[in-house]
């Protein structure tokens, strides 16, 4: 049982975000187990009518990763690539790209930079309790 009542299910998550209908490449077990980390790392009662977003946002973000990573598997590799933002160089022999992530990188999100949905959890999620925050 979720210890947040309105922690949303698989199904509502698929909904909400149609971009991850794709049962082969975002399986069932991945959302459910981002779904719990959710659960467990978020509180509905400090983030009030936001909670049900930021727990999707949270999810959207750790299962296009997971995804990245299970594609890129498939094909013999592991995607680790973080990238975001406009691309300003790339070679064709060898294989090189680089971006210029000025507009869409915050420089103390860390890891949420590596997808849209971390970016913009990481926004919303700052918003509140200004000040210091601890975990647990």
């Amino acid at each position: 049982m979720p210890k947040n009542s309105r922690l949303p299910t698989n199904e509502q998550f698929r909904t909400d975000f149609p971009e991850f209908t794709d049962k082969t490449r975002y399986p069932d077990a991945s959302v459910n187990f981002y779904l719990g980390q959710a659960d467990t790392l978020l509180d509905q009662d400090v983030l009030g009518d936001q909670f049900v977003y930021l727990a999707e946002l949270f999810t959207a973000h750790y299962t296009e990763l997971r995804g990245k990573t299970l594609s890129a598997s498939s094909a013999g590799g592991v995607n680790s690539n973080g990238s975001a933002g406009v691309v300003s160089s790339k070679s064709v022999d060898k294989v090189s790209v680089s971006y210029d992530t000025t507009g869409v990188i915050n420089p103390d999100a860390g890891f949420w930079n590596n997808t849209a949905y971390g970016r913009e959890f990481y926004w919303w999620w700052s918003m509140f309790g200004a000040g210091g925050r601890q975990l647990l």
